[in-house]
């Protein structure tokens, strides 16, 4: 096992983290995991509704990478690959769900403690409509809307992490954007 030797205030970039780990070095994977875990929870959270399956996703995702790293075309396409697995695992999940029951997604993120009781309420008020909203998304809209929306991913990473083209994906936005504005619009 090797050890990362580079200098300690200066970040590694992915594609360097991902070679080492490739290599076999457990600590610069560690890294990758420290660096992305959060951002593949936020996404499995909102998607699944729930805050225990989300983490079994993220495990599965992120034992899975480990494993197959080396079937890894391109070291700096890693995170879109994580994207990609994420969002794929969320929608089997979703599919192989019976009806889905109402579950409250306030739990995947930690409320603000600094604004005032009022606001607060009314930013929970507008979460709790927000989530009910994205649930009545299809899982495929609810993805491509959270890879945007929330993750500031393009289109085209999009298409490539859900498997379809940009229209699909434009379309799907779309449609997500109409449906949550509409059901948004006593919040504005």
């Amino acid at each position: 096992m090797t050890t990362t030797s580079a200098d300690p205030g200066t970040p590694l970039d992915d594609a360097t983290l991902v070679g080492r780990a490739r290599d076999g070095d457990v600590r610069a994977y560690e890294q990758l995991v420290l660096r992305y875990q959060g951002p593949m929870f936020r996404l499995a959270a909102k998607m699944l509704a729930n805050r225990g399956d989300a983490e079994d996703v993220v495990q599965e995702v992120f034992l899975n990478a480990w494993r197959k790293l080396d079937q890894l075309g391109e070291d700096a396409a890693f995170v879109g690959w994580l994207y990609r697995a994420t969002t794929n695992r969320c929608l089997n999940a979703i599919r192989a769900r019976r009806p889905q029951a109402d579950v409250d997604l306030d739990t995947a993120e930690s409320p603000r403690g600094d604004l005032q009781p009022e606001r607060a309420a009314q930013v929970s008020g507008q979460l709790a409509a927000l989530n009910t909203a994205l649930a009545q998304l299809t899982p495929e809209q609810r993805a491509c809307w959270l890879l945007r929306e929330v993750h500031g991913r393009s289109y085209e990473e999009i298409g490539e992490i859900v498997g379809v083209n940009g229209t699909a994906v434009r379309g799907r936005i779309a449609r997500a954007r109409a449906q949550l504005a509409e059901v948004m619009k006593p919040w504005r």
